[in-house]
């Protein structure tokens, strides 16, 4: 009974970082493009780490790009963030919100971005329909703006090629965590 009250206190704290983690503006127009302007950037960046992710991403049925900040106390780490999902053959956007919550050992806050390139339409529309993610996750950062280094990265999981840019923090972890990925009813 005590692990099931602990993880529900820990969703809790998971979905209120996420409602804090919101997009800058005042008016939905302003809010969406902040969130545009996020994955531009976001975007550039990768490209310039990784020239070769550009024509994956340009090629595939669509991708995510989502700002992310983690919260790692000892036993626990939290999360939340917002982002989107571009269909490339519709060319629209699906606006997103995200939270995670995770057990292990941790201590730090990291600010990070992660891009996701669906591999098949079908693994993008279950993204944006479920959105779950199950998974155990590793990495330590100590980065101030071009300062310091991350370790991240990129992965490839069910379809999906992933891509982890830290942008600032000082984390050390590795929890186990569950990651949910929900439309943003605001924004769409």
């Amino acid at each position: 009974m005590k692990r099931l009250t602990f993880l529900f206190l820990a969703l809790v704290v998971a979905v209120l970082v996420s409602a804090c983690a919101t997009t800058s503006g005042s008016t939905t127009a302003e809010k969406r493009q902040a969130v545009q302007t996020m994955r531009q950037e976001v975007l550039s960046n990768l490209y310039r780490i990784k020239p070769a992710a550009r024509s994956l991403v340009q090629s595939s049925p669509g991708y995510a790009v989502f700002s992310n900040a983690n919260v790692n106390i000892i036993f626990a780490s939290f999360g939340g963030g917002y982002g989107l999902v571009r269909d490339n053959k519709a060319g629209r956007d699906v606006y997103m919100k995200m939270g995670e919550v995770g057990i292990g050992l941790g201590l730090g806050v990291k600010d990070f971005r992660a891009v996701f390139v669906f591999h098949d339409r079908a693994t993008m529309e279950r993204f944006i329909g479920s959105g779950w993610e199950f998974g155990a996750h590793a990495d330590a950062a100590a980065k101030a703006g071009d300062k310091g280094g991350a370790a991240g990265g990129e992965i490839v999981v069910d379809n999906i090629t992933i891509y982890q840019l830290t942008e600032s923090g000082l984390a050390l972890q590795a929890t186990i965590k569950g990651t949910k990925y929900w439309r943003d009813d605001e924004l769409n």
